[in-house]
């Protein structure tokens, strides 16, 4: 984990614009420097948690943190606005927390062509190292939008016409049978819980993937794997010229 520890370092940071997954302040800590760095993360947009000190002492061991620290991010987000536009795919994950699972799925998207994968600010792996590693160099081509509230941004994308995919154990239709209208939203949940039951109501069409033996689900990165290539196949066959033409 790539951390900043103390308020010089994090607030250089801040100034300079560098890539941040979030800033970690101690509960109860004031002063001038730490409303400084507080101001600094709301205008810059780096999400601010307030943990207490045994979290922050956990994370730097030894060192003099000053209550104050900060996690890098291995790559810059984007913005929904300079995405949604081009994309005629957009993966989004409702609150999943492992970062080898996020980098997975960010490496599967690359492959299946989706314009990129959005991640809310709470409750979800951010872009770590380890989410680095994992998506094997992915960063580099696909986008990844960190956004706010999952519903409301789900809410803005299909007024810009797209149209709301999640995936959902009780969902009508098998994955392979629903029609994918373009551009769509593919909504993963998180880990062991699935979809939040609002996000579940903004979805236009819950798909399931059948499950042949005892395991009722799939890790949520081979489940986003075997949805991303079924729409990447359609795709294909939607590209080739029709028989005797």
């Amino acid at each position: 984990m790539n951390l900043l520890i103390g308020i010089h370092p994090v607030r250089e940071a801040l100034k300079a614009g560098r890539h941040l997954e979030r800033v970690l302040v101690a509960r109860g800590a004031g002063g001038a420097r730490i409303q400084e760095i507080v101001e600094l993360c709301r205008r810059s947009g780096v999400p601010l948690r307030f943990e207490s000190r045994e979290v922050l002492e956990r994370m730097t061991g030894k060192a003099v943190h000053q209550g104050v620290v900060a996690v890098g991010a291995a790559q810059a987000y984007r913005s929904l606005e300079e995405v949604a536009p081009a994309a005629r795919l957009l993966v989004l994950l409702d609150g999943v927390e492992d970062p080898h699972n996020l980098g997975a799925i960010i490496r599967t998207a690359n492959g299946a062509g989706a314009g990129g994968v959005c991640i809310p600010e709470r409750r979800s792996a951010g872009l770590t190292e380890a989410a680095a590693k994992a998506a094997a160099g992915a960063l580099e081509y696909t986008p990844v939008v960190r956004i706010g509230n999952v519903s409301q941004t789900l809410e803005r994308l299909k007024k810009s016409g797209f149209w709301i995919y999640g995936l959902d154990e009780r969902g009508t239709a098998t994955y392979d049978q629903v029609e994918f209208l373009e551009p769509a939203v593919l909504v993963f949940g998180g880990e062991g819980r699935g979809l939040h039951q609002h996000v579940r109501e903004r979805c236009d069409f819950l798909v399931r993937i059948p499950l042949a033996g005892q395991i009722p689900s799939l890790n949520v990165s081979v489940a986003a794997g075997v949805i991303l290539f079924e729409w990447k196949r359609r795709r294909q066959l939607d590209a080739q010229p029709a028989a005797g033409k």
